[in-house]
């Protein structure tokens, strides 16, 4: 996989997960939110990112922006990524 740069392509975001943190301090709890965002033209390039805030809709959009600096290029075969699977049949394995 190759590192592509987010110029000039059209990318779509999706939010994986969104965790609700907390920070216990001497004057009670602070909460907080991280969200797991994933970005990318849904053609073989992608990437992830972690945004954390106060607020949900802020730490969406950090994670966008998280996402979109470590884009990768991912070798696709038409519509799946290819992978190797391994076989056995009696001793042997393939």
């Amino acid at each position: 996989m190759k590192r592509v740069k987010s110029t000039d392509i059209e990318l779509k975001d999706r939010v994986v997960g969104i965790q609700r943190v907390t920070k216990v301090t001497k004057g009670g709890r602070t909460f907080g939110f991280s969200a797991i965002v994933v970005v990318g033209n849904e053609n073989g390039v992608a990437g992830f990112g972690l945004g954390k805030s106060k607020e949900v809709s802020e730490a969406i959009a950090k994670g966008a922006e998280d996402a979109k600096k470590s884009l990768y290029q991912i070798p696709l075969l038409k519509t799946t990524v290819p992978h190797d699977e391994p076989g056995k049949y009696g001793g042997a394995r393939v």
